[in-house]
Formats: C-alpha cells, structure tokens, sequence
C-alpha cells in the first residue's frame, strides 16, 4: 500500500488565492449531486466478497460487480489484462477502465483520468476485506461514473480501476508495487495514447470517519491548488492545509509526464490490520471527496481543455 515517504505542518501558499482563481471557472449549472450512502452501499457489496488479492477469485468476483455496475449505467467496461513478475511468482492482473463520453458523445482523444485501486493486501494471519483499503477508492469511483454520466462533460472521462497496487510482499522491495498503474503507463507509451491523458486523478482511502487529507507533494501542485481550492470554497474541512510525501499509484503517470494528484488519508490506524472494516468508515467522508473533486472539475477542464 502507499508509503509517506515524509511530511510536515507547513501551511502551503496560494491556497486560498488559487480558490479565488478556481472561482471564475464556469460550473454546470445543476450538477449531479454526489451519493456518499451510495457509494459506501458499493462499499459493502464488495467487502462482502472478502480478501481481492490480486490474482485470486475475491479479485475476479470484484472485477464482475465492477463490470456490473458500470454495465448497468451504459458503460463498456474494457479490460487489461497482464501477467505481473512479483516476488512470488507470476500473476494475472487486470486493469478495468471505462470511459464516460463528452457531451458530444466522443469517447476518444484528449481525457482526464481519474482512478482507484480495487485490490486488497495479501495476509496469510488474519483475514483482510479492506473496507477502506481499496474497498472506500472502489465503490467511490462506482458512484462517481454515475455521476459523471449524467453530467455535461466537455471531453471524455476515462474511469480507472487499477489492479496490483499493493506489494504482494514489502512496498520497498524494487518493483513490488502498483503493477497496475506502471502498465498502464507502459501500455500507453506502447501505442502512443498516453499523449491524450492530460491529467490523472487519483483516489486512495477516502472513507473512513475523521478524514484528514494533505496535500502530497509528489503531486502536481496546480492539480492540488484547484482541489484545495474547491474545498475551501465549499468549507470542507477534510482537506486541510498540510502536506506530506505519498508513494502511490500516481507515481508512474508522474515520472511519464502527466499531471497528476493523489486524494489519500494514510493517518488510518487500521491501516493494514484485521480491523479495516466497514464499522470505520462514514458517507459523509465519501460525500466530502465527490463533492470537492466535482466542484474542482470545471476549472481543471477549463485549464487543461479551455472549455
């Protein structure tokens, strides 16, 4: 899982300055609202399957709910599939992505990314369903293309569900992490797509009670000032003027060139551990995150599309 590689208390500037900036981007009229009960509903369908290590059935049985779910919306679902080198061995993963069509109906060209892991930990002890981890980034991302379905989107969306995220044995082992975003990436410089992803947005447990997220700095800092931003406009408190240093999925779009932020909270203690469970999270966490990252949107697409 993530690692904060450091941090402090530094109250980052232009914050609030870059709020003012956000401000005169044009918002839809009537957005689609965001669901927090909603999204914690796909929370507990998934947590229900229990463990979806990478490579196993509980991984194949969240790719079908995934699958389900974004079928029922009218969203073709294409999946990549890949064989990951891990410290044990080789394992089948599978990246999903759909992508929500501009208002225009195009569903190709230049897009934003926004994505989550949908894998869990693996842990021989103890039984681990990971509410949070990466139960709270699936099922938020499940709610967000509902949103973003009925929204008026001037260039396409493209939803990620990223697979191997997690170190099957230890995150500082070389290579032993986000196998699904580093192929992805590759994938993309392959057939040279990835000049058409002007930015990725990241989501990375976002849902249990109390949340507090900084803003990382490994992330593109004009993405963090839009967000930060938007919520402060919206007084949303999870989203606190602090920063630290996270490893994640976002890292390989980063190193590629491209834009982009990671939303996390790793101040979590169940992180990790038996507990991380449905008990531990809270809607109104969820609630905070699609209605900052909605309201955060307009003037990312204006700035990347000048629409």
């Amino acid at each position: 899982m993530s690692r904060v590689t450091s941090g402090s208390n530094r109250v980052v500037p232009l914050l609030f300055a870059a709020g003012l900036a956000c401000a005169q981007a044009q918002a839809p009229a009537t957005p689609p609202a965001f669901d927090g009960q909603g999204a914690l509903e796909h929370v507990k369908q998934l947590v229900a399957i229990g463990p979806r290590v990478a490579g196993s059935p509980g991984a194949q049985k969240a790719r079908e709910y995934i699958t389900r779910e974004l079928s029922a919306l009218d969203l073709r679902v294409i999946e990549q599939p890949f064989d990951a080198q891990t410290p044990l061995g080789r394992v089948r993963m599978v990246n999903l992505r759909a992508i929500v069509p501009a208002r225009d109906g195009t569903t190709d060209g230049d897009r934003i990314v926004i994505g989550g892991h949908y894998d869990t930990k693996l842990f021989k002890e103890f039984t681990f369903v990971g509410a949070n981890d990466a139960g709270s980034s699936t099922g938020f991302l499940l709610e967000l293309a509902r949103v973003l379905k009925a929204r008026s989107n001037p260039r396409p969306i493209e939803l990620l569900f990223l697979d191997g995220e997690e170190a099957v044995i230890d995150w500082h082992t070389d290579n032993d992490n986000t196998y699904g975003s580093r192929h992805y990436v590759a994938a993309a410089k392959g057939d040279d797509s990835l000049k058409t992803v002007k930015a990725f947005i990241l989501v990375d447990m976002i849902g249990e009670r109390g949340l507090r997220i900084k803003l990382d700095l490994n992330s593109t800092m004009w993405l963090n000032n839009m967000i930060w931003g938007a919520a402060a406009r919206l007084k949303r408190l999870e989203f606190v003027d602090e920063d630290t240093q996270v490893e994640d999925d976002h890292l390989p779009f980063l190193r590629a060139g491209v834009p982009s932020v990671d939303l996390i909270d790793l101040e979590y203690p169940a992180w990790h551990t038996a507990e991380d469970t449905l008990d531990k999270l809270s809607p109104a966490s969820l609630q905070a995150v699609g209605d900052v990252l909605l309201a955060a949107l307009p003037a990312i697409e204006k700035r990347l599309f000048g629409q």
